[in-house]
Formats: structure tokens, C-alpha cells, sequence
């Protein structure tokens, strides 16, 4: 597409912890133009990459009484580790008017998204941060769309993705993600329990730094199941599975009932809960946390956080949009790119050591 930056292949610059982030605006109709427009009014360390039509954002500023201090973005600059804001112009296929849903644009809210995911996996960008989509107007303008988790799975060629949200004292992933009720149980087989545990496991211990994860296993019916008499996934699906991952020495407890889960005092001895489908586990964390949690994609080749809340059309472009969730994407991001950056070059082989020659 003509005036979208490159997002070709780069040596990333491990001598730096400095991370460059993408920031995705989401639905040019809801409030994420106005929360690009509102991040950029703090100070990061870090370079923000806000991926949109740049006179989008520069309309939304205008409203909102802001500057919009973001300079043009190359991705052949070398990265010298410096922070700032610059904008990746992707150009909207029609205006956007606040507040007024246009299918016309749906294309290039998936190509914003398209453009951060490639600049990660390319190694342009470290991570990514993304304001929220309107998944129905997607859907009706001919594509199919169910969130941003099975997206990014679909285009970074990962088999399975999870998601998790990291909340104030909390964070809670799921083993299904946006499923029809109706459709949760056959989600959950062995094969994929399995899987998703060891991927949780797995981005806890390498992304957030924690040597053994505790991870608690939510039932899927009331009471876990009451011995099976109120329903066998635990005895037959989720116990199994759990048994074989602790004899592997995962430090995984479960199945427990979801209605007393979730108290201070389990909390406290725990790094993550799993809760089997949607709207068992993210009520509680948002609760306690909304509007300062964070979305994280785990089990895929890049790192992406996104906000707790939903386009909020009715507030696009009053002013009255509260920037912090995405403050707290953008910032766990950062963390989290930071922290494989220093992975990475703790991977590097030394001058001299026995892994390759001095030169």
C-alpha cells in the first residue's frame, strides 16, 4: 500500500534495553485516536511508534486541545536507542467522523494491525501496544474478525495463542477466549488444556521474569463439578491433564471451584489463575482493576499488550476519555521488551569465549 513505511527485516540493537514499541489506534471512530493522542503528552522510555492516518490523529488533537509533538517514521533509521513519538501513516480509506461507525475503514484498521504485527515478527519493532477495535463493524464489512489474540495467531502462523490480563494484583488467563457459551466445553480438550498450560508456564517464566510459576486451575462448572454430578470436564479433562504436568514438575494446583477462587488469601499464593472461558475469570480482574489492566498475548513470536476497555464511540473526541489502560499497555510493552532484549543479548555469543572466535 503507497505511503506505508517499511517494515523489512533489521538487526535489532541489543546494546540498548530501550525497546521501540508500536501503537496500533484502533477504531478510527471510538476514543484510541484520541488515547494516541493523549499518550503522547508523557514521557516514555522508550520510541512509540503510533501506527495510523497521521491526519486522523492530528484532527483528534485539534479536538481535544492537545499538541502532537510526533515526528514522520523510517524504519531504515538505525535504532540509537533514543525516545520519542513518530507516527507510521497508514492512510484511512475515508474519514472518520467521531463517533459514526464507517465499514469503509474496517480494511485499515486490520492493516494497522497488519503493519505492527510484521514490523515485530521483522524485528522493526519490540513489541506492540493496541487500542481498542470494533469487532461487529469489522465482521460486517465481509471479514471475519473475532479479536485481536486470534489475529495475531492467524498472522504470525502461531497454532495456539492465549490470553492473559495482568491486573492490579492479579493476572488471569484463559483457556478459551471469544467463544459462544454454547461452545466452551468442546473447546476444552486434554490436547489443548495441555497446551495452554505449558504456553502460560512458559511466557511467565521467559517474559515476566518469574522462575516458577503457580498457576491455578479454575473448574469448568459450578462447584468443579460437585464429583461429577454436576458435570464430568473436571474428572475427565481438566484433573488428567493437571496430574501429568505436576508429576512433570509444573507447580500447577486444581481443578477449583470458581466462586471461591478468586479470594486474597489463594490470590497471595498464586502467579496466574486460568479460568476456563471468558466471563468466569475477566469479571473479577476488572473489577478490581478496570481501566488500568492489561491485555497480553501469550504463546505467540511477539509481544503485545492492549487496553482493558472496549471503543467507547459515545466519548471520541470530547476529551472525556481516560488514556490510563493504554498508558499501562504501553508501559507493560516496554517492560516486556526490555526484558527480551536483555534475553537476547545474554544469548550472545562473547568475543572470544568458546562459542565463536575473537575478532
Amino acid at each position: 500500500m503507497p505511503g506505508i513505511p517499511s517494515v523489512a527485516r533489521k538487526t535489532a540493537n541489543l546494546t540498548t534495553t530501550l525497546p521501540t514499541v508500536a501503537v496500533t489506534a484502533g477504531e478510527p471512530a471510538g476514543i484510541g485516536p484520541d488515547l494516541c493522542v493523549m499518550l503522547v503528552q508523557h514521557k516514555l522510555a522508550a520510541r512509540i511508534v503510533i501506527i495510523a492516518d497521521r491526519t486522523l490523529l492530528a484532527e483528534r488533537a485539534r479536538l481535544l486541545n492537545l499538541p502532537f509533538d510526533a515526528t514522520e517514521f523510517a524504519a531504515a533509521e538505525p535504532d540509537r536507542g533514543e525516545t520519542g513519538y513518530a507516527v507510521c501513516d497508514v492512510p484511512l480509506a475515508v474519514p472518520a467522523v467521531p463517533g459514526t461507525l464507517d465499514r469503509a475503514n474496517s480494511g485499515y484498521v486490520l492493516r494497522t494491525l497488519e503493519v505492527a504485527a510484521d514490523g515485530c515478527v521483522a524485528g522493526t519493532f519490540d513489541a506492540m501496544a493496541t487500542a481498542p477495535v470494533h469487532k461487529g463493524v469489522i465482521n460486517d464489512a465481509g471479514f471475519a474478525f473475532t479479536g485481536h489474540t486470534e489475529f495475531l495467531a492467524a498472522r504470525t502462523g502461531t497454532p495456539q495463542a492465549v490470553m492473559m490480563l495482568v491486573g492490579t494484583d492479579m493476572r488471569v488467563a484463559l483457556a478459551t477466549t471469544h467463544v459462544p457459551l454454547e461452545g466452551v466445553a468442546r473447546r476444552i480438550t486434554r490436547q489443548h488444556l495441555d497446551a495452554t498450560l505449558r504456553i502460560l508456564h512458559r511466557d511467565l517464566e521467559q517474559r515476566f521474569g518469574i522462575p516458577h510459576p503457580r498457576i491455578l486451575v479454575a473448574g469448568l462448572n459450578p462447584h468443579a463439578g460437585e464429583s461429577g454430578h454436576l458435570g464430568r470436564e473436571e474428572i475427565e479433562v481438566i484433573a488428567p491433564v493437571i496430574d501429568a504436568l505436576r508429576a512433570q514438575g509444573f507447580d500447577v494446583a486444581g481443578p477449583l471451584a470458581a466462586d471461591t477462587l478468586f479470594n486474597r488469601e489463594r490470590l497471595a499464593r498464586c502467579d496466574c489463575v486460568l479460568a476456563m472461558y471468558h466471563d468466569q475469570g475477566l469479571p473479577v480482574l476488572k473489577y478490581a482493576s478496570f481501566g488500568s489492566s492489561v491485555n497480553v498475548t501469550l504463546g505467540v513470536p511477539i509481544i503485545r499488550t492492549s487496553v482493558d476497555h472496549g471503543t467507547a464511540l459515545e466519548l471520541a473526541g470530547t476529551g472525556e476519555a481516560e488514556v490510563g489502560s493504554l498508558l499501562a499497555a504501553v508501559r507493560l510493552a516496554i517492560e516486556l521488551g526490555a526484558n527480551e532484549k536483555r534475553r537476547r543479548g545474554a544469548q550472545r555469543p562473547r568475543r572470544g569465549s568458546a562459542a565463536g572466535p575473537a575478532r
